[in-house]
C-alpha cells in the first residue's frame, strides 16, 4: 500500500468517512487542473471548496467537472492570459535627496540595513537579506 493510501485510509477514519466513498484521483485530477491553469494555492482551497460543495449534495462528479472546466478557460480580470507568468514589478529607483543620493542596498553600516534584513553575521559587515516577496497566498 502507498503512503498515500494509507494517509487516505487514516484521515476517513479519523473524520468518520469511507474510504471507498473516496474518489481519490477524481480531487487529485481536479487539484491538478486548478494548480496549472489558475494558481498553485489554488488548488488546496477548490478541494475544499468542492468537499463542501459534496457535503451540500452536490454529486462530486458533477461539482468537479464544472470546476474543471471554469480552471481551464480561466482568465483572470485584468490578465490577457491565465497561462501567462506574474511578474512582480521591480522596487522604484531610490530618489536623490537634497543630502545626495539615497544609498544603494547593502550600502551604509550594518544598523542601515534594509527594514526585515537580518543582522550581520559575527564577523560580516553585510547584512543578510530577509524573506524574499510576499508569501505565496497573496498571488491569488
Amino acid at each position: 500500500m502507498s503512503v498515500l493510501e494509507d494517509w487516505m485510509r487514516a484521515a476517513c477514519l479519523e473524520l468518520g468517512l469511507e474510504r471507498g466513498d473516496i474518489d481519490r484521483d477524481l480531487v487529485l485530477d481536479l487539484a491538478r487542473d486548478v494548480a496549472h491553469g489558475v494558481a498553485r494555492p489554488g488548488a488546496p482551497l477548490t478541494a475544499y471548496l468542492l468537499g463542501l460543495a459534496v457535503g451540500r449534495g452536490a454529486p462530486a462528479r458533477d461539482a468537479a467537472a464544472r470546476l474543471t472546466e471554469l480552471a481551464e478557460g480561466w482568465q483572470a480580470p485584468g490578465h490577457e492570459s491565465a497561462q501567462a507568468p506574474a511578474q512582480e514589478s521591480a522596487p522604484e529607483p531610490a530618489r536623490d535627496s537634497p543630502q545626495g543620493p539615497a544609498p544603494a542596498a547593502g550600502d551604509g553600516p550594518p544598523d542601515a540595513a534594509e527594514p526585515g534584513a537580518a543582522p550581520a553575521p559575527a564577523g560580516s559587515s553585510e547584512a543578510v537579506p530577509g524573506p524574499a516577496g510576499a508569501p505565496v497566498l497573496d498571488e491569488v
